[in-house]
């Protein structure tokens, strides 16, 4: 996932090999607790990386919500919703609780 992640940034050098696994991981532990997984699915590994190359381009701009400079505007993700472009998908992943309501009669 380095490696496309550095693809999709233009990074041709290793300098930020680190930082680059660094979010990787942060992000795919994130994304694993949501889908309550111990491993990623392959076919998932993409929202990994896009989640991963939005926040590297935050870097420096954590707790900016919006930014202006001479007519240039940036609006920002929150942190916490970097993850609800996907949620259709993760809640499909999400292992279903098996009904434990169970009928019958109790006697003591």
């Amino acid at each position: 996932m380095k490696e496309r992640v550095k693809r999709l940034l233009q990074i041709e050098d290793d300098l930020q090999d680190d930082l680059i696994g660094e979010i990787l991981h942060i992000v795919k532990s994130h994304l694993l607790t949501l889908m309550e997984k111990e491993s990623l699915p392959k076919k998932y590994e993409y929202i990994v990386v896009e989640i991963a190359v939005r926040r590297f381009n935050r870097l420096g701009s954590e707790g900016m919500k919006q930014d202006n400079v001479e007519g240039h505007s940036i609006t920002f993700y929150d942190l916490d919703k970097d993850f609800d472009p996907y949620l259709t998908v993760i809640e499909k992943e999400i292992p279903q609780q098996e009904n434990t309501k169970a009928g019958g009669v109790v006697w003591f």
